[in-house]
């Protein structure tokens, strides 16, 4: 009769080294299958990435190291427990971009569409905390079809404990997502949370109710991409930064976003090198604004000729296009841009380019990039639309934007500096540092003729030739007020400059601030008017 160890030796064989070995071999071919070879088709049917191909183009060749690669659900309801997949959905762990280290999670749309399960939630989370702990960028590649239904509240509780984290995160670390496909219902808020977003047209869609309930409850018909597709955020809503024509471009993208920006709120941005030259005149500059004062121009091409030869990036460039922001460099240095266009609405103020320009101006501020203002605004946008819809509340933000960052702050006045709106974009006083004025400057009230119209009102109407008079009263008013000299005369304008010598003015002021300590009053935090 056999002993109970010689029969507990025939039913248990331990696996030698080898064969533990190959197990380890199989689990990982099987974490990076995902879905399977059928659904890894699908994806590729449908123009898109899979999770690990779109890790391997974003991040720096063989930096990837992944965190969470065995994590598999803990759901048994609805024949779950007979369905298991290595990572659950999403890829996550950190690499480097251009020698920089990131963290990154990249959804898997092979494995149960990417929804978001509790495990799946407990991996982003930990590379969140990881990137807070480490004061570094969080990149999030979202491709998911919502919350994973069968979890129940579960998956709700992971959707908050990520929103909660981008909170904490808002202007401590970088935050940016990139809708690579779906992304609705709740999922959108922590995209919505996070600094920059970037879609790819036909192929990501976001909103908060898609098409059938849209259908159900207004009785419109409209498809996924016309509700919530690139195009549609990119012009209509501003909810996305960045429309890019494919994915490589939108990783693209997101390489070239972080080459301006710094690791963390601790951090100034990372500069290239650069040597000043003895000349940095650009008599380019000289031609650009009209003598007509009502006539448009481009400000992208006074841009163009201040900052580093081909340096701007755009943000926002198909969203009220009336402000320009971006990014550029100037003598190698990162800086933020904000500038009126008079070639879109005469370059005014209204809502959404108050609120694009406002919420460009305080990541600026959060992470120590210095920010240049090229001013032509001849007010804020009149109209019924606008006041209903709070161009008084929305206004207000950029203001508040201006007057609450710290960085280094430049103005250069090309042109109109009028009313209200001549305080709001970055006047000296809001606290700008250094305020410049072409000699095409007209820093007034109001433009001369509505000026002309109040301050001369009765001398026009006793007048024989009205008209005649009014002119008369425009051109007085104008040879008085629309020049920078008065604003000069009171030190509200530093210096009045020739256009071709801006780029030297602009190299050695934000040279002379590169050390400025600003601190704001203690306090919890301010109330921005939203």
């Amino acid at each position: 009769m056999s002993s109970d160890s010689e029969k507990n030796k025939a039913i248990y064989t331990l696996p030698t080294r080898e064969e533990k070995f190959e197990l380890l071999a199989r689990k990982n071919k099987e974490a990076e299958q995902g879905g399977g070879e059928a659904r890894i088709k699908s994806q590729h049917e449908k123009g898109k990435l899979t999770a690990r191909e779109r890790i391997e183009l974003l991040l720096d060749e063989n930096s990837f190291e992944e965190i969470g690669k065995f994590v598999m659900h803990r759901a048994k309801d609805f024949g779950l427990d007979k369905q298991h997949y290595l990572g659950d959905g999403v890829v996550t762990g950190y690499g480097k971009i251009h020698g920089r280290p990131v963290y990154v999670f990249s959804q898997d749309f092979t494995v149960f569409g990417g929804s978001l399960s509790e495990t799946h939630a407990e991996k982003i989370v930990k590379i969140m905390d990881l990137a807070m702990k480490n004061g570094i960028p969080v990149i999030g590649l979202n491709d998911s079809g919502g919350a994973r239904i069968q979890e129940g509240v579960v998956s709700l509780a992971g959707y908050a404990d990520i929103f909660y984290r981008n909170v904490r995160a808002s202007g401590v670390i970088p935050q940016i997502s990139a809708i690579m496909g779906p992304c609705a219902g709740g999922a959108v808020y922590s995209p919505a949370i996070t600094d920059f977003i970037m879609m790819v047209e036909n192929t990501s869609y976001m909103f908060v109710t898609g098409p059938n309930v849209v259908k159900t409850v207004t009785q419109e018909d409209v498809t996924a991409e016309e509700l919530g597709g690139a195009s549609t955020h990119s012009t209509k809503s501003g909810v996305t930064h960045f429309s890019c024509a494919n994915e490589v471009e939108c990783i693209n993208n997101i390489k070239k976003l972080l080459s301006y920006i710094p690791q963390n709120c601790e951090e100034l941005p990372p500069s290239v090198p650069y040597e000043v030259k003895s000349d940095e005149t650009r008599k380019v500059l000289d031609e650009i604004v009209p003598d007509n004062p009502n006539q448009p121009y481009d400000i992208k091409e006074v841009i163009d000729g201040i900052v580093d030869e081909n340096s701007f990036f755009e943000v926002h460039k198909n969203y009220a296009e009336n402000i320009v922001v971006g990014f550029a460099r100037l003598a190698g240095r990162s800086i933020g841009i904000v500038g009126n266009q008079p070639a879109s609405l005469a370059g005014v103020l209204d809502i959404n380019a108050s609120q694009k320009a406002a919420r460009f101006v305080r990541f600026c501020d959060s992470f120590n990039v210095p920010l240049l203002v090229l001013e032509d605004v001849p007010g804020f946008l009149p109209g019924t639309d606008q006041e209903w819809n709070a161009i008084i509340t929305n206004g207000a933000k950029l203001l508040y934007a201006f007057s609450e960052a710290t960085v280094p702050r430049v103005t250069v006045i090309t042109r109109k500096a009028y009313g209200g709106a001549y305080d709001v974009m970055n006047s000296k006083h809001i606290g700008a540092d250094f305020n410049f004025a072409w000699p095409t400057a007209e820093i007034a009230v109001m433009g001369a003729k509505g000026a002309s119209e109040i301050i001369f009102r009765k001398e026009i109407a006793e007048a024989e030739d009205r008209d005649a008079k009014h002119q008369e009263k425009i051109d007085e008013y104008t040879a008085k007020f629309a020049n920078p000299y008065r604003a000069a005369h009171r030190g509200y304008v530093d210096e009045v400059i020739l256009p071709h010598n801006t780029r030297k003015k602009l190299i050695n002021a934000f040279e002379m601030l590169q050390n400025k300590v600003d601190n704001l009053p203690r306090k919890k935090h301010g109330n921005i008017p939203l």
